[in-house]
């Protein structure tokens, strides 16, 4: 089983090993103990970018989508936020 944590120096120092175990399951580089990056398979990155683009609207899109009929639109009750200019 592949570790799923490398430390900077030691992907840098293996990594073709990274990127053939990345290809299974993501791995986490870490720098000074922390997670800086995740290493994905390509075929893995590209789904993710097909589900932010369906799940998230363009801001056209969400544009489009208002009522056009000169009808009024729910409001949504709710406070004002405090601002300090």
């Amino acid at each position: 089983m592949s570790k799923t944590f490398w430390s900077i120096q030691d992907a840098k120092s293996r990594f073709s090993e990274v990127v053939e175990a990345a290809r299974r399951r993501p791995k986490i580089v870490t720098k000074h103990g922390k997670p800086a990056v995740v290493v994905v398979a390509a075929d893995e990155y590209e789904r993710l970018r097909r589900l932010e683009r369906l799940e998230a609207p363009s801001f056209a899109e969400m544009l489009l989508a208002m009522p056009t009929d000169g009808e009024e639109f729910e409001r949504l009750d709710g406070r004002f936020r405090d601002f300090d200019f």
